[in-house]
């Protein structure tokens, strides 16, 4: 028997391809599909089958691009209309040599959401897997509020449902295999395991062991952020993604060019680290780090001007290319060749924006003339505390709010340890204004030098609480 785990780093996503014989099948593909091919070839097997777990809102499913050099069946759940691929139901089951896959619908973080169990026909009839997609995650369930407010609570029942109806009943030696894994948007808090079985899951996972009316009013009461991007990941996956075929190829573009291409509006992304982009970057370029672009691009990215990359030295450009295309960014047009040195040997203008240490927003902690903005996820800031006197604004909202920034301040923005710091710093730099300085460290820095962080609570008191006389 074959089986694989794909993963895409970064965005935690999780793809399998199983097989017997000379039989195999591909579960929730990602867009650079060839690693499924080269398995399959590795092994002596055809592809005869790919299976959506659902329509997905965070990369671009790869289904039909596997299709077209396998020649493959795409299948997906029947609860909702797609533009490509054959619905199936519940109970309906599928062979791979002597593997079965069967259906489960279990509706809840989409309408059309199935899961498939895996059976190895020749050693036994009990499950041997079951592939949740994201209805049930590693210490986690799928979130529910994607579908939008006003059918939160209704999805939250139909999750609860299918978790204790559909896929808890299965005996607890089952090995869960979920579609992501700890980082992942599509999930609250999701561990960090690479493995999990049912029995664990109903030991370990605190959301399985709430009543049904606890659960929905957790859920419906749960906090997560939706980049922008995934409006245009749910069309596309549900009508169809483009055929790319292959990785876009990049255009070398000289200083002079990408100085002609801002004019026109291109979108300039540095992916260099926040200490290279604050010594200094090109003028109005949002700074997103490599690690940080699937995580980042679609708040601040769009689908239409091309996009350009500026590194130091172009290294494995390839692998960055490809956190583009899973989101679909098929505008991606080229980097600067030679790197940012060539910006600064032509004599170009360069932009800057202040760095500060720990200790030096200590020292400056009571100057009135710094605002100090908090750009971390609000959970973060709840639990964790914050630096006294700072303002919140999620830097993935930041573009929307910057009328609540004062332009006559210095701004000193952070996070947890100084990389969305620097993203934020980037849009503010990108909008006009003109002091910004990022606290490298964040608040992971500022406890590790000792100074406290306060919580809202204690905040508010100290603030109404009486002066000495």
């Amino acid at each position: 028997m074959l089986f694989e785990k794909i993963k895409s780093d970064i965005l935690a996503h999780n793809s399998y391809i199983v097989g017997a014989g000379a039989e195999a099948a591909v579960i929730d593909p990602r867009r650079d599909c060839l690693v499924y091919a080269a398995v399959a070839r590795r092994e002596g097997m055809k592809i005869t089958q790919i299976f959506e777990t659902h329509k997905n809102e965070d990369y671009v499913i790869g289904s039909r691009e596997l299709a077209r050099p396998t020649g493959a069946e795409i299948l997906h759940g029947a609860r909702e209309e797609f533009g490509f691929g054959t619905g199936v139901r519940e109970g309906e089951t599928f062979s791979i040599g002597s593997l079965e896959i069967e259906v489960l619908e279990t509706p809840g973080h989409t309408v059309e959401s199935i899961s498939l169990l895996l059976r190895d026909r020749s050693v036994s009839d009990d499950p041997l897997m079951v592939f949740s997609g994201d209805a049930l995650f590693a210490g986690d369930v799928g979130r529910t509020d994607l579908a939008g407010e006003n059918r939160r609570r209704e999805a939250s029942e139909m999750l609860h449902a299918s978790l204790h109806q559909k896929i808890l009943p299965l005996p607890d030696g089952t090995i869960v295999c979920p579609a992501h894994g700890a980082g992942s948007v599509c999930g609250g808090k999701i561990s960090d395991r690479e493995y999990t079985t049912i029995g664990y899951e109903k030991t370990t996972n605190e959301l399985l062991a709430l009543s049904k009316k606890e659960f929905v009013e957790r859920k419906v009461n749960e906090r997560l952020y939706e980049p922008p991007y995934f409006t245009v990941m749910r069309r596309l996956n549900k009508e169809g993604p483009p055929l790319i075929q292959n990785l876009p190829h990049l255009r070398p573009y000289s200083a002079r060019d990408i100085r002609s291409l801002t004019d026109r509006g291109a979108q300039i992304v540095d992916i260099r680290s926040p200490t290279g982009f604050a010594g200094g970057h090109i003028p109005r370029t949002l700074n997103i780090w490599r690690e940080g672009l699937p995580l980042y691009l679609g708040y601040f990215v769009n689908y239409e001007d091309p996009i350009v990359l500026v590194d130091d030295f172009n290294l494995d450009l390839d692998h960055v290319v490809r956190h583009f295309v899973r989101l679909g960014y098929d505008n991606i047009a080229g980097y600067l060749a030679g790197g940012f040195a060539a910006w600064f040997k032509q004599g170009e203008t360069v932009e800057r924006s202040g760095i500060w240490s720990p200790p030096d927003l200590a020292e400056n902690l009571d100057d009135p003339s710094i605002y100090i903005l908090d750009v971390r996820k609000i959970d973060h800031r709840e639990e964790e505390g914050h630096i006294a006197g700072s303002h919140h604004i999620y830097v993935g909202h930041l573009e929307d709010h910057l009328d609540e920034i004062p332009e006559d301040k210095r701004i000193v923005v952070h996070c947890d340890v100084g990389y969305k710091g620097s993203i934020a710093a980037s849009i503010l730099r990108k909008h006009g204004f003109g002091n910004v300085t990022n606290l490298l460290g964040g608040t992971t820095g500022w406890k590790a030098a000792n100074y406290p962080l306060v919580k809202e609570e204690e905040e508010k008191r100290a603030l109404s609480a009486p002066s000495p006389m």
